[in-house]
């Protein structure tokens, strides 16, 4: 490729599009950016407005630091707004969108995208998220916590763990009832841990009334588990956090209840009530689950302790979501004032073989919640390709399993955690190549508009899967790398509670990756804390990290490498799974950089170059990972 055409760059955000969250009507500038060169005769912005396509010349209107900037107006007439550019020489026509260059017209599916009237929570790109799962991470209230036989839940006793250091143990010795005594005031005392660490946001897992250590089979979500510290803990524990200027995101599944909830109780009037009425067409209580004619209810995954709930009754949707009193309304107005929600299986709401509502409550949750606080944070777990649901009129963004966890951790080793649980795919074993990791994760961003790219919740662990550095297939330097990767990714990072302790665990069961918190452990992980403390602080203090540019310049054999950007920095992440020593290019000119001088904070071990030829190489360690800030200088 001609080194003119790898210079070339656009994005969504401000630093490209004059505002990137404009109103339908509203008129914005648009630009593009490459290396100066003499090849290219005119820029053009290809559109569609109505449904046809228009061609809009762009201006040459500023060279700086060796780089040509090009800028067209455009008006936002349609809600979704989609455009590439025709890079016009005298040879050939390029045509660039958010997935490549190429030298064939494209299809419009990875166009550049702008959505007009879309509101994000854009506290999101400045955040560095930490999960915790309540009752593993500090027992702040020995009064309040489960005592051993307290109750049975489908006929098996609570169980109370005594010591708190006790390795978790698989569900099927406890059926998730063993409880270590976690609660909502250990959070509030370890607040000033959490600070140190550099971390502003909690992701809590569900803290609703529930018979369950994980608690995604709710009783009753108007309360907050009195195990965990009722309604009170929940209302101080999030003035202490505004205070320090956190933010907290709630854990929720409004997909299932518990078989026995309130409004699903085979001991009660309720559950009576739903059987005797199943021949009832009116029973509006009948209709907030799924039954046949024989008394049969449909649940989540055939688990008969989490009975489906249906949104074809619209009184269940005015419960959840509608009413000024709703379940999700509750929580986001005073005393209380939430920041984010986090749905739970959200992939599954509102549809089955029976109903298919999913699309229109997904639309109808947005607009409820938005309009009640448009910063609210609006994420859903999906594992999979969830492009269709990130629109702009859905979820805000999705726990990136499918963008970040699984081909990063792939990359460094892993099996990807969808075909290790198949018995089919988990036989073949091949290694990721650095190539392979850049299509994973590049034709995923590219589907997706570029506001919601800086929405994403990135993660590599969470209480669903197995920690990765417990795996000692894992080389220590490479998971290393993986957590810079999931840093440096466009949307916010999410630390596992724990994982900058290297918190102990097992790789045989979901059980294993909810062991209770070593607080014993940080003085023996000093350099693995200081690390994530590093990243932490970079992530809040770094326009490049938040929103800057984001571009893969290296993926050949088992190196990969991206950089972060904005016209007064450039950061480089450059990750090795190779057994050999190698060497890359580093491209600083298409950044504006004319003398490379890293900042001595590195984050790995320091970079060895030299200049040959005129251009940067890299020496490239085996098995070494690097993120290496450079300043743009004037």
């Amino acid at each position: 490729m001609k080194k003119w055409l790898q210079s070339v760059y656009s994005d969504g955000t401000g630093h490209y599009v004059s505002e990137p969250y404009p109103a339908k009507g509203e008129r914005v500038d648009i630009q593009i950016r490459m290396l100066k060169n003499q090849s290219v005769k005119h820029v053009l912005l290809r559109s569609k407005e109505f449904g046809i396509e228009k061609l809009t010349e762009m201006k040459l209107f500023k060279m700086k630091n060796g780089l040509d900037y090009y800028k067209a107006q455009v008006r936002i007439n349609d809600p979704v707004y989609r455009y590439q550019f025709y890079l016009v020489t005298e040879e050939k026509i390029y045509y660039y969108t958010q997935h490549r260059i190429t030298d064939h017209i494209p299809d419009e599916s990875r166009d550049f995208v702008i959505l007009a009237d879309y509101h994000p929570a854009k506290w999101i790109k400045e955040s560095v998220f930490y999960q915790i799962f309540p009752d593993r991470f500090f027992n702040g209230n020995e009064k309040i916590s489960v005592k051993d036989g307290e109750y049975s839940y489908q006929g098996h006793p609570a169980i109370r763990v005594k010591n708190w250091n006790t390795p978790a143990v698989d569900y099927g010795q406890t059926h998730a009832l063993d409880f270590y005594g976690g609660d909502l005031e250990g959070v509030i005392k370890k607040l000033d841990y959490l600070s140190e660490l550099g971390v502003n946001a909690i992701y809590l897992n569900p803290i609703f009334a529930s018979p369950s250590v994980h608690k995604y089979d709710s009783l009753d979500y108007y309360h907050v588990d009195t195990h965990l510290g009722g309604d009170a803990a929940l209302k101080r524990l999030i003035k202490k956090m505004h205070e320090r200027e956190m933010k907290l995101m709630l854990d929720i599944s409004i997909n299932h209840t518990s078989s026995a909830a309130q409004w699903f109780n085979k001991e009660n009037e309720f559950y009576q009530a739903c059987v005797g009425a199943y021949q009832n067409p009116e029973s509006e209580l009948r209709k907030f689950y799924f039954w046949d004619d024989k008394g049969n209810y449909d649940t989540w995954c055939g688990v008969k302790t989490m009975p489906k709930l249906n949104y074809g009754s619209e009184e269940l949707r005015r419960k959840v979501y509608k009413n000024r009193n709703s379940v999700l309304k509750k929580w986001m107005k005073e005393p209380y004032g939430i920041d984010g929600w986090r749905f739970d299986v959200a992939d599954c709401l509102a549809r089955n073989e029976v109903t298919d509502v999913h699309e229109e409550v997904l639309k109808e949750i947005r607009q409820e919640l938005k309009s009640e606080n448009p910063d609210i944070y609006l994420l859903a777990e999906d594992w999979a390709d969830c492009s269709e649901d990130l629109k702009g009129d859905a979820w805000d963004g999705t726990m990136n399993y499918y963008g970040c966890a699984r081909p990063i951790r792939e990359f460094v080793g892993e099996i990807d955690l969808f075909h290790v649980r198949n018995p089919i795919l988990s036989r073949v074993t091949c290694k990721m190549t650095a190539k392979q990791l850049a299509e994973r994760i590049t034709q995923f961003y590219a589907k997706l508009p570029c506001s919601v790219q800086y929405q994403m919740f990135n993660l590599l662990n969470s209480h669903d899967v197995t920690r990765l550095y417990n795996n000692p297939q894992v080389n220590t330097e490479e998971h290393r790398g993986a957590v810079m990767m999931m840093f440096a990714l466009p949307g916010c990072p999410n630390v596992y509670y724990g994982d900058e302790i290297l918190l102990e665990g097992r790789i045989d069961s979901t059980e294993s990756c909810r062991y209770p918190m070593n607080w014993n452990r940080k003085e023996e992980f000093t350099e693995i804390y200081e690390f994530y403390r590093k990243l932490s602080r970079l992530k809040r203090s770094s326009q490049a990290m938040q929103d800057g540019g984001f571009q893969v310049f290296w993926d050949k054999d088992y190196i990969f490498a991206f950089s972060r950007f904005t016209e007064k920095e450039v950061i480089f992440v450059i990750c090795s799974t190779d057994d050999k020593e190698y060497e890359i290019i580093l491209p600083i000119e298409n950044y504006g950089l004319e003398h490379f001088r890293e900042k001595e904070d590195y984050f790995g071990i320091p970079l060895d170059t030299e200049k040959r030829d005129g251009k940067i190489i890299c020496h490239i360690k085996p098995h070494q990972s690097y993120l290496i800030t450079v300043p743009i200088e004037k």
